[in-house]
């Protein structure tokens, strides 16, 4: 019987590391069936669909394992931006804050925590889900009813455990006590069976809810840990992620990150599972992220298996016309951020309007660095952070102010001028040392979070053209290594991340001279016309979901193929 789909003519890079081949790729149902050297003659027959890889390589699908599309997945179903960047997996939970377990009356609460920590509208939220669960295995079904472009699997939340047990005492500093943590333990335990990845928490005091407090289980002690830790054990599966205490409240030799790490570390010799956590190099912590990558090698020459995870660029707040601008102080640039969605350009374009922009601006300058504010000029949105790109050297070169610059940037794009201020792995240099290094993986792309802060999800994208095109930092086998067996073994995805035989066909045809990343752009797709950053790409001339088509030349086939991730 003749294939469903050959991909003729490619060159394989199979996600394992090994070296790039050309051969083609034979797929059946959900399945790969066989790849073939060409040098073997390739394969025979017909596909009911033939591809032609020539000048392409052929690779796993992306296995992203930190997005926060766990509401988004209900309303847009190909999970936006992701797609456009060859995603095909994704896991959602990160960082303690879910959507299950929740009873009736929590389901605010629990929207307006997703809204407080990760910016994504509480109206939206609760508007565009079904909330036809209360325990976690009832949402998991749920996700798995979703008509869905990608596969997706989620971690429950500490923040949502610690809701239903506890209620309100949740968000209290005071420790659980024992009929808590039983009935927290219960609810994971739950959780688990039910096949969730994972559990997640969050322990840094940077994510709090609506009214300033903490969210619930920043301060639980290591007890309520390691309960949670337990659980994952006598399940053998799940990974426990955290969004942890790293460089706050520390000290110059970063004790309390040594402590937060020794922590990580137990957590992971308890469970026998695997503990990952964000990182990223900050100019205002030299030496943090070196110290911590140390720290964990410790913690796993003991024997434990703790997995640092970070970014391949700058996470970086964007500024434009549809969302923040960097001289809001003033009552004009007040005036125009408030006014209706469609009007701001139109109000930018009037001289006596656009007057009182720049001379208010003038008289109440900004809190933003100028200089550390880079606008991403197309036709390639430059994330290596040029000084000449700085909105301060661009209104030195004009010859005017920084407003008036700013206008003037914003008039010639049609309003479309984005700018990037990173606040964390600023410097790529230390970005690319910590890539260099085999114990970090890649993650905290935040797909579906801070939407109207950042953009991040084309983290794949950037890896291929800047690092591996442009600059040679790894050979493309070790990046896409990275973007897919790497995380996809590292959370027990199993079955994908690898072009093999009997693997979920799950793959991308990629011109790698073609990728290209322009600008984000911001629109008002979510439920009731909130808005958000999206950005798309070039190169990505196939990504199949399952054995379907599921992306061509960047547009949607229609196709939803993609599958619930369980852990068992």
């Amino acid at each position: 019987m003749n294939p469903d789909i050959i991909i003729r003519n490619g060159t394989v890079v199979d996600g394992t590391g090994a070296p790039a081949r050309r051969a083609d790729v034979a797929i059946s149902g959900d399945r790969i069936t066989e790849v073939v050297d060409l040098d073997g003659g390739g394969i025979d027959g017909t596909g009911r669909l033939e591809i032609d890889a020539e000048g392409r390589i052929v690779t796993p699908g992306f296995v992203d394992i930190h997005t926060h599309l766990d509401a988004q997945l209900a309303w847009d179903p190909i999970g936006t931006p992701s797609c456009w960047h060859g995603v095909t997996s994704v896991v959602m939970g990160n960082c303690g804050v879910t959507f299950a377990p929740c009873r009736p009356d929590d389901r605010a609460t629990l929207a307006e925590m997703m809204e407080s920590v990760e910016d994504v509208p509480r109206d939206a939220i609760l508007d565009g889900l079904s909330w036809d669960w209360e325990s976690y295995g009832e949402y998991y079904d749920a996700i798995d009813r979703l008509p869905k472009g990608v596969n997706a699997g989620g971690l429950v939340g500490h923040c949502a455990l610690r809701t239903y047990a506890m209620g309100e005492r949740g968000l209290e500093e005071a420790p659980a006590n024992g009929d808590d943590i039983e009935a927290m333990v219960a609810l994971l335990d739950e959780a688990m069976t039910a096949g969730a990845l994972g559990v997640s928490t969050s322990r840094t005091f940077l994510h709090r809810v609506p009214d300033g407090r903490p969210v619930p289980g920043t301060y639980a002690a290591a007890d309520e840990l390691l309960a949670f830790a337990e659980v994952l054990g006598r399940h053998g599966a799940g990974v426990f992620e955290g969004a942890m205490r790293l460089g706050e409240r520390d000290n110059e030799q970063f004790d309390n990150s040594r402590g937060e790490v020794a922590l990580m570390g137990e957590i992971s010799r308890r469970s026998g599972r695997p503990m990952s956590f964000g990182l990223t190099q900050s100019n205002r912590r030299p030496g943090l992220a070196e110290a911590v990558i140390e720290f964990a090698k410790n913690e796993n020459t003991d024997g434990a298996n703790v997995r640092p995870q970070t970014t391949a660029r700058g996470v970086g707040i964007l500024f434009g016309l549809e969302s923040r601008t960097p001289f809001d102080r003033a009552p004009a640039w007040k005036e125009l951020r408030a006014s209706a969605n469609g009007r701001k350009l139109q109000m930018v374009r009037d001289a006596t309007f656009r007057q009182r922009l720049i001379s208010e601006a003038d008289v109440h300058g900004t809190a933003v660095d100028l200089e550390q504010l880079f606008v991403l000029r197309g036709p390639d949105a430059r994330y290596d952070c040029d000084p000449s790109d700085s909105l301060a050297a661009i209104s030195v070169e004009r010859g005017v102010s920084p407003a008036a610059a700013f206008i003037e940037l914003l008039l010639e794009t049609d309003g479309a001028l984005v700018a990037n201020m990173p606040f964390l792995n600023q410097d790529l240099s230390a970005v690319a040392a910590m890539l260099d290094d085999p114990l970090v993986t890649l993650g905290l792309a935040d797909a579906g979070a801070h939407v109207g802060q950042i953009m991040d999800a084309s983290q794949p994208t950037f890896l291929l053209s800047y690092w591996i095109r442009e600059r040679g930092r790894w050979d493309v086998e070790e990046a896409i290594r990275r973007l897919t067996s790497d995380t996809a073994d590292l959370f027990g995805v199993r079955d994908r991340g690898r072009l093999a035989p009997g693997a979920y066909a799950d793959v991308n045809v990629i011109d790698m001279d073609a990728l290209h990343l322009p600008p984000p752009e911001y629109v008002h797709d979510l439920p009731g016309g909130a808005g958000r950053y999206i950005q798309r790409s070039t190169g990505y001339d196939y990504t199949l979901v399952n054995g379907s088509v599921f992306m061509e030349h960047g547009e949607h086939t229609g196709a939803l193929n993609g599958r619930l991730l369980r852990s068992n």
